[in-house]
């Protein structure tokens, strides 16, 4: 743990769960905007704003953990070089559905295609999650790292 900001100590374990919650949250909304047959037919839409910023969450939380908190966790758990590969490789997965869904959005594909495109990302992001948690939450509990959260843990953390 470390401090982030005065006198504040970082529950790394803790500010991971709470962020994938928010990130789960995020893209079931996503979801159910493409469920409900929301046009994304124009940038203000919900499901087009719902979905970016579910995007650029993801996004963001998969940066700051290859750019500042895979390093830390391998520099002080050499032991987890493996896992962090594996991490990374859903890292890459992840954006390139990401990828996929937004070229699927440019194109106006219909509300049901847009579904499954969410849909799969929606699956791949909860193995990952859920495997990155059974994995990390331990070691986290102990990691000295000082960061922002919000540096470390993408734009929903904190």
């Amino acid at each position: 743990m470390s401090p982030d900001g005065p006198g504040r100590v970082v529950a790394w374990a803790r500010e991971m769960r709470l962020v994938h919650q928010r990130l789960r949250q995020a893209v079931e909304l996503a979801r159910a905007d493409a469920a409900a047959g929301a046009p994304a037919s124009t940038p203000s839409s919900d499901l087009l704003l719902h979905c970016w910023g579910s995007c650029l969450a993801l996004s963001g939380h998969h940066g700051g953990e290859d750019r500042l908190l895979f390093p830390a966790l391998t520099g002080q758990h050499p032991e987890l070089v493996e896992v962090v590969g594996r991490l990374r490789q859903d890292h890459d997965m992840i954006e390139s559905l990401i990828t996929a869904f937004r070229e699927a959005v440019e194109r106006r594909e219909p509300p049901a295609s847009l579904d499954r495109h969410l849909e799969g990302l929606a699956a791949v992001v909860e193995s990952h999650f859920g495997y990155e948690e059974r994995q990390l939450l331990a070691v986290l509990e102990s990691l000295d790292l000082e960061a922002p959260v919000e540096e470390v843990l993408g734009p929903l953390a904190g």
